[in-house]
């Protein structure tokens, strides 16, 4: 017993006689994106004499409700270790770190000393960034068809005139000029780009309807993800983009713009919509934009109806947004569903679940119809395919030239 008290006193002495034996900083990115995994590094540095064990418990922010935290390793004399972990939030706003704790031992391992680093530090969780980056490629020709987005071909020639190009495999021989192909002895075409500066705005319903969650991300981050993705598109095809937001009242009204400083302006304006989800206005919405948007614009409304009855009582007045503008109503496939209706039926119960499933997926295949009957466009998607499905819309209409 002697013995084990003079080494544990020992192994005391060595590990507590340095102040700092061992430094630690955990290195926050300005901040996160909602959705995406981001990377959290941490770095350590051992300044004993001597290797040493760690353990690393970071007091990740509340949100995450993750209690297990711990990392374990062992890092060599005088020498730094670089730890990486990935967070994914799925909420918006300001998430704080709390302590870093780092647990040292030395070779003997009868004694663990504690550190202490970087008490309350807070990260802001932004609007998905990672997606809009992703699909910023956009503006770029050749790179459409990644990630499932479609190269529409466009419908006859209302775009603007650009240039005379000589012609490359894939260009559409109805381009061709023959003229200038006389003139130079190579096939030349001419070149059309999409009409700029056109006015489009995402109208974002942010009542009780989007505060289903999928993924853990409700049906209302998800929109706002896919605004800030489909804005950046939109602003580097040189279109004026705008943004409204709604519930029981006007919660945002953004005035379309071009202008480079604009996306920022839409980035901050997403990053603080707050809502309690209460019921949507619809008339409000239409007041509002009929008041202030009085030039033809491409209406992207996300939105959300379970069943045509809520579709109906809302109609009247999308109706009326669709006589002066181009509205796309946008609105969300229950994935839950569709996996029930894909799964085979073992007893009588799970048949009658199958066959509500299949009635409330049938109800939105026809609330698809009604509106299409109408004369306003639709997009009925999965919520994780949101934004691919947005933007291929976006194109199909800018080449179709109606609006």
């Amino acid at each position: 017993m002697l013995l084990l008290g003079i080494a544990v006193l020992f192994d005391a002495i060595t590990l507590y006689k340095k102040k700092e034996g061992i430094s630690a900083t955990r290195k926050l990115p300005e901040k996160f994106s909602n959705s995406d995994v981001n990377e959290v590094p941490l770095q350590l540095t051992n300044r004993y004499p001597f290797k040493v064990a760690f353990e690393v418990i970071d007091e990740i922010p509340v949100q995450f409700q993750k209690r297990d935290f711990l990392k374990t390793g062992s890092i060599s004399a005088g020498e730094k270790n670089r730890i990486t972990y990935g967070l994914r939030p799925v909420e918006r706003g300001v998430y704080t770190f709390g302590r870093l704790n780092v647990f040292v031992t030395s070779p003997i391992k009868l004694v663990k000393r504690r550190y202490v680093f970087d008490n309350g530090q807070p990260v802001k969780v932004y609007p998905s960034f990672i997606q809009m980056k992703k699909y910023a490629f956009l503006a770029i020709d050749n790179k459409l068809t990644q990630f499932g987005l479609k190269k529409i071909r466009r419908i006859g020639h209302t775009m603007e005139f650009e240039q005379i190009k000589d012609y490359v495999s894939g260009d559409d021989v109805r381009t061709i000029n023959w003229k200038a192909t006389a003139k130079r002895g190579d096939l030349m075409v001419n070149q059309f780009q999409d009409e700029k500066s056109q006015p489009i705005y995402s109208i974002i319903d942010a009542s009780r309807v989007m505060k289903m969650p999928f993924e853990g991300l409700t049906l209302l981050d998800y929109a706002i993800n896919s605004t800030l993705a489909f804005s950046n598109v939109a602003l580097k095809k040189n279109d004026k983009t705008g943004l409204i937001t709604f519930s029981n009242t006007i919660i945002n009204h953004l005035a379309a713009s071009s202008k480079k400083t604009h996306l920022n302006t839409i980035f901050e304006v997403l990053y603080s919509i707050q809502t309690r989800f209460l019921d949507s206005d619809f008339g409000r919405l239409y007041a509002e934009v009929k008041r202030k948007i009085t030039h033809r614009s491409l209406l992207l409304l996300y939105t959300n109806f379970e069943h045509e009855s809520a579709l109906q009582r809302q109609l009247p007045y999308l109706k009326g947004l669709a006589q002066k503008h181009v509205l796309v109503v946008i609105f969300f496939e229950n994935t839950e569903l569709t996996e029930l209706i894909a799964k085979k039926a073992a007893n009588t119960p799970e048949i009658y679940h199958k066959t509500i499933a299949q009635k409330m997926d049938y109800e939105k295949k026809r609330m698809v119809k009604e509106l299409e009957r109408h004369g306003i466009q639709t997009v009925l998607t999965k919520p994780e395919d949101l934004t691919v499905n947005t933007i291929n819309k976006y194109l199909e209409i800018k080449a179709r030239g109606i609006l």
